[in-house]
């Protein structure tokens, strides 16, 4: 059961882009990418208000960058409950995490959720109570009882050149407890820290500040990993506000954004692209939010 109404026009138009640009020399698109898209009604929509259409929505893939929209949640829900101590350089992590996307800050916070460290391999049992807290985020999200997070994988910190120690030894033979997410969970997660349906609204507005990206050129610009050009924000209308979380490497290109332009209800679209072509593929998220965004409009 969808967080969303699904809505069949939404569901054509969607996969009508798809093979569009697909057939546009992008040779085994359909099974390359996912999606999540849900449009509103209201300005200020609650959780679950919206309608929607998705592709290969609840497939699990590397979610690169993208989990540290979850390890931000996760740290303002530690910060409520008095978990972890609040302090300039937790506030400094957390805003270097999701702004611009650092890997070390990103491993601070994992050490901070998690109460580990990084390091040479690990004896037992400490090797084996070492693995049990690094899935506490796992757990949290895992207890909500929503159908989108009951899969999820999000206990890896995220690297620049790649695990080493007990970090290498964690991720498992052939890499099989790395981070994995679907679009239907990364969207959900967006969804409530946008409409404040997953924590206080002063911390929901704390990651929305985060979160919140200039499409103004000057500053593109200024910051060439502005997580805006190359994906789905540069296809997006002028003048619109928008919130997102991109993720990419090798092999991925991700981005989780939330608009709305012109006075009108806000939009949300989740893409995970895998591959190396699309990992390279800098036209193809701007495209899909282009097409997307027109809908009801053309």
């Amino acid at each position: 059961m969808a967080f969303y109404r699904p809505e069949p026009e939404m569901q054509q138009h969607l996969v009508a882009v798809i093979d569009r640009l697909a057939a546009d020399d992008r040779p085994g698109l359909h099974d390359q990418i996912a999606v999540t898209w849900v449009r509103y009604d209201a300005t200020s929509p609650a959780n679950g208000s919206g309608s929607g259409a998705a592709w290969a929505d609840q497939k699990l893939l590397y979610p690169a960058s993208v989990v540290k929209l979850l390890y931000a949640v996760a740290a303002e829900h530690w910060l409520q409950r008095d978990l972890i101590p609040d302090s300039e350089e937790l506030r400094r992590a957390l805003l270097d995490m999701l702004a611009d996307s650092s890997n070390d800050a990103t491993g601070l916070i994992v050490d901070l959720l998690t109460g580990t460290t990084s390091g040479p391999a690990l004896r037992s049992p400490a090797w084996e109570q070492w693995q049990q807290q690094r899935r506490i985020v796992n757990n949290w999200f895992h207890g909500f009882g929503w159908p989108e997070l009951e899969r999820i994988n999000c206990c890896q910190k995220t690297w620049g050149d790649g695990p080493y120690g007990r970090e290498r030894m964690f991720y498992g033979e052939n890499n099989s407890n790395r981070n994995a997410l679907c679009t239907a969970a990364v969207a959900r997660i967006l969804e409530a820290v946008m409409t404040d349906g997953i924590l206080s609204p002063p911390a929901c507005q704390r990651l929305r500040a985060r979160l919140a990206r200039s499409l103004s050129r000057s500053a593109r610009q200024a910051d060439p990993e502005n997580q805006v050009d190359g994906f789905l924000g540069e296809g997006l209308p002028e003048g619109s506000q928008l919130w997102s979380k991109a993720g990419w490497m090798s092999r991925a290109r991700h981005d989780a954004a939330w608009w709305c332009s012109d006075g009108n209800p806000p939009c949300l679209l989740v893409v995970f692209s895998e591959g190396s072509e699309r990992a390279g593929d800098e036209q193809l998220l701007p495209l899909m939010a282009s097409q997307l965004a027109r809908f009801g409009v053309d």
